[in-house]
Order: C-alpha cells, then structure tokens, then sequence
C-alpha cells in the first residue's frame, strides 16, 4: 500500500511492481496498491497483480485502502473512492472492521462443473464436498488457464457449503498464479451463487478463507441481479517501511 499522491504514477511500471512483490528480491506481497488523487472522489485505488500488471477490482484491497485513507488523514470513517470498476463506497465500523460497498451482479453463467460471475473480477466458482485435502495451486492452475475462459482467463474459487449462509472457500488468483488467503471479490462470488444454487432466503453468508472471516450480504432483484452488495471484515496494520527504487527507475 503506497501513498503516491505526490508521486508519478507512470513510475510504477509493470517490472517495478513485479520487483515490489518479489518475496526474495523486494518487500514480498500477493499484490501492490497505490492511493492516488481523484477529482471526483476521495482517493482513486490503483491495484497491480504480483505479476506487474494493473489487476482488476480487489474486494480486500478496498477495505484496507479505506483504513490507510484514515491513517493519512484523508478521511474520517467514511470514504467514497475510485476503483477500475467505478466508484465504491466504505464505512469504517471501528478501528479494525471495514464494510465495502461492491458493484451490482448479474449476467451468471451456468456452466457443466460450476459458475462464472463477475463481481468486479471475473470468477470461476466450484463447489465441493472437502476442501482440506484438495491441492488448489493444481486445480486452480489448470482451470484458471482454460481456452473457454479467454485470453485472461479467471480467477477460481472452490467452494464447500457449511450451512445455509455459511461458507469454506478457497481461492486460486490469476495475476498470483497461486493460491492466497482469501479474496474478497471471490468471497463475494461464492455468496452469490451459493444463494443461487441451494435456492435459499439467506442473503448474508460467513465465509471462512484460510487468512480469516468475511461476511457478505447483498440484496437479490428476483431478475437475476444482485444490488447492494456488502463485503465486510477485519483490516490489520502490520508495518511501514522504506525502500531504494532510484536503480530500478534509472535502469
């Protein structure tokens, strides 16, 4: 998370990036996001991919540039910033809680072994009885890549009901190649169609990922869309530091 307000954007070029996230070589993360000046909101998000490329919407990564937004004074506990996917509100619920406000959903694919949404990013949803055991970085790969996902393929989620509103998901991110501890845009996936395929009234869901919990709820339209949607969970300050890029950028 960089405050890049007074810096120049075009600088964070996709090899920069790659080198940020880099767990060897640089800082070491699943991806980058810089907070940047909006005329026509507080702040505009700017995501990259650990690959080096500008990423589609990151749910998680919404609420957490909200908490920044706060800690730099941008803000109070409310926010309404610019994402790729258009505008998105957040309110900060006390210090480590924030609820993001998603884009509307609609437009599901059924497909023979699942479900593709986007909910911001696009999401390959599959459901399975035991997630523990399953190898996700293999399966995620291999589905991830298919033809009939296009030239950016998706990110997938593997998805294990609990209960009526109660969720176990797992996520292979593109952009990552890899699997990570959870991710909003797939949490709020696996909501949706869950509601979708059990056919139930529940329309707030727990979901369990392997970095924590995070809730969703959202309003269905009885016409196949899906409105006011939620994302809500715990953001935590971990550190701050500092890092040479002078040769990275002369180079």
């Amino acid at each position: 998370m960089i405050d890049a307000r007074e810096k120049n954007e075009s600088d964070f070029t996709e090899r920069l990036v790659k080198m940020l996230c880099n767990r060897h070589l640089g800082i070491g993360a699943d991806g980058l996001i810089l907070l940047l000046n909006d005329i026509k909101s507080d702040f505009r998000m700017k995501y990259f991919n650990s690959d080096g490329k500008e990423g589609t919407m990151c749910g998680n990564g919404g609420r957490c540039i909200t908490s920044f937004a706060r800690r730099l004074g941008i803000i109070n506990n409310k926010a309404i910033f610019s994402g790729i996917d258009g505008l998105h509100e957040s309110i900060i619920l006390d210090k480590k809680i924030v609820s993001l406000k998603m884009v509307d959903v609609s437009d599901i694919k059924v497909l023979s072994d699942g479900y593709l949404v986007e909910t911001g990013s696009t999401h390959f949803v599959s459901f399975r009885n035991d997630l523990r055991s399953m190898d996700v970085f293999k399966e995620g790969r291999e589905l991830r890549h298919q033809t009939r996902f296009g030239v950016t393929g998706t990110n997938v989620n593997f998805v294990q009901i609990i209960a009526d509103n109660e969720l176990n998901v797992r996520t292979y991110e593109r952009g990552v190649e890899n699997e990570t501890l959870a991710c909003g845009t797939g949490a709020v996936a696996s909501a949706i169609i869950a509601y979708l395929r059990n056919n139930t009234d529940k329309t707030s869901f727990l979901i369990h990922a392997p970095g924590g919990d995070l809730l969703v709820n959202f309003n269905p339209d009885g016409q196949g869309s899906y409105k006011d949607i939620w994302l809500k969970g715990p953001v935590e300050f971990i550190y701050k530091g500092e890092i040479g890029i002078e040769n990275q950028l002369n180079n």
